[in-house]
């Protein structure tokens, strides 16, 4: 899985759990409801560490957090 792949994955999977919409986390983290949606869509081929972070404080959880998952482990990326 490439490494955008695996961010949508797990964005997903949090906005999921948290029972939030992309225009929740839009309005809780700044990041512009494109943006987000880019994301989720795999549609950048990178992601900013600085996105990420906004992102992260909108859904309540650190970036170690956000990246404490199987998803982000070396086997399941691609180089």
């Amino acid at each position: 899985m490439k490494l955008n792949q695996a961010v949508s994955v797990r964005l997903q999977e949090l906005l999921h759990e948290r029972g939030m919409t992309q225009y929740q986390l839009y309005l809780k983290s700044g990041v512009p409801k494109s943006t987000i949606g880019n994301l989720l869509h795999c549609s950048y081929d990178s992601v900013k560490l600085r996105v990420l972070h906004e992102l992260c404080q909108g859904l309540g959880l650190s970036l170690s957090a956000f990246f404490s998952s199987p998803l982000f482990e070396e086997d399941n990326l691609e180089p």
